[in-house]
């Protein structure tokens, strides 16, 4: 047989071999040219791409009673405890969190606090936290998030890993500049040059101590508007001639909070079916001859300044709607960023499940104790006033902290 014969009646397989010989040869050839195999392997792994095994711990979609609690969380040991972000489907990074957590960043820079610190049990720096923030502001690849970052479980109520949900809003009420027969309840600002213990809200509004001392902003037509603002910490007025202005917190009397919704709740002779603010408003309205000694009960009282700038927090930035939270700095540090499983709920403000959403702290509230309660921040006016009220259920939040050579398990001191 001559050669070109042979050629000709080659097997399929001998030809097959040959091929694959020169390619390979070739493709060696090329990857020594460059001294690298990684521009040529991942490509080649992108057309063969491995499952992602789902993080069980992140899950949103677990089984929970009325008030969204997991019924089957189990205790945890200690306030935090260390967690792998393998496996997570993190939340996107819309433009509005891109927005915040660059007002996030620049808290670390106006919020005064110590460089290092521990809170409850997790050893932590304000140069982690800045880590953090630029992680996700440079996150390209959400899935190889758990090579960059640590998660750390929050303890929540009495070490459950359930934490509450409540809701906030920043109120937008009608005011006048002068004193009228319908718009009859002051506004104050804190009153500096008085003499002693600044008085309780029984002497502010049943006895009008203050009553001449030129402290009045504006006024009210509806002394609860009032009240409500005070216990959001800010609010927007609106003028007769439909402009407007932000008063922001301005200082406290510094008698002790009580809330009026656990008092009406627990004195059952008032007979109130739900303290939410909605509620609340609507027992009032059935017995206004009671708004003045139930308002009384909470001698607590804030003040406010006028500022032209949006709706701030305590650490000097602006809030974002669905974004900020308040916490208390005793477990969860101002500029932290958080992963929450937060409640869900439907068009009827029913609880549906929960959803898994990045958190910023932001803010603080007189009302928020331990690590088992969070403020969850919804906005501006009636609306968000109406969102916020629904928040009263249960979740789970995750510190995040830049990725440690331990698993995270080296941030976790003795102290409880």
């Amino acid at each position: 047989m001559d050669q070109r014969s042979y050629i000709y009646n080659r097997s399929p397989g001998v030809d097959s071999y040959i091929h694959m010989k020169i390619l390979f040869k070739s493709t060696i050839a090329i990857l020594l040219a460059y001294g690298s195999f990684e521009f040529i392997y991942k490509p080649l792994l992108s057309l063969f791409p491995t499952e992602q095994k789902t993080n069980l711990e992140f899950r949103t979609d677990y089984e929970f009673n009325k008030k969204g609690k997991d019924l089957n969380e189990v205790l945890q040991p200690m306030v935090y405890t260390a967690s792998t972000l393998e496996g997570v489907s993190f939340p996107e990074i819309t433009n509005e969190l891109t927005v915040a957590l660059s007002h996030h960043k620049k808290l670390l820079s106006l919020r005064k606090q110590k460089s290092h610190q521990v809170v409850g049990n997790l050893s932590l720096s304000v140069c982690e936290l800045e880590e953090v923030i630029d992680a996700l502001l440079k996150l390209d690849d959400p899935k190889e998030l758990h090579t960059k970052l640590d998660a750390y479980r929050v303890g929540g109520k009495k070490n459950t890993g359930e934490v509450q949900f409540t809701g906030y809003y920043t109120p937008l009420i009608d005011v006048s500049k002068k004193k009228t027969s319908k718009y009859k309840y002051p506004i104050y600002k804190k009153p500096f040059s008085f003499i002693g213990k600044l008085p309780t809200r029984e002497a502010i509004d049943r006895d009008k101590i203050l009553d001449g001392m030129g402290l009045e902003l504006a006024y009210a037509k509806d002394i609860l508007d009032i009240y409500f603002m005070q216990v959001q910490g800010s609010g927007y007025v609106k003028y007769r001639d439909g402009s407007q202005e932000m008063f922001s917190y301005g200082g406290s009397n510094g008698h002790p909070y009580r809330s009026i919704g656990r008092h009406l709740k627990n004195n059952k002779v008032y007979k109130i079916s739900s303290i939410s603010q909605k509620g609340i408003r609507a027992f009032f309205k059935r017995n206004p001859s009671l708004l003045e000694e139930v308002l009384c009960s909470n001698p607590s009282y804030t003040f406010f300044n006028p500022r032209q700038t949006p709706p701030k927090g305590a650490g000097h930035v602006p809030l974002s709607d669905g974004i900020s939270i308040a916490v208390d700095r005793r477990y969860i540090p101002l500029g932290a960023t958080i992963l929450a499983a937060v409640p869900a709920y439907n068009e009827n403000g029913k609880l549906q499940g929960h959803e898994l959403k990045i958190l910023l702290a932001q803010d603080v509230g007189g009302a928020i104790k331990g690590s088992g309660h969070i403020d969850y921040y919804n906005g501006i006016g009636n609306e968000a006033e109406k969102i916020a009220s629904q928040y009263y259920h249960y979740g789970k939040m995750w510190l995040l902290l830049p990725k440690s050579d331990e698993g995270g398990a080296d941030r976790l001191v003795q102290a409880n």
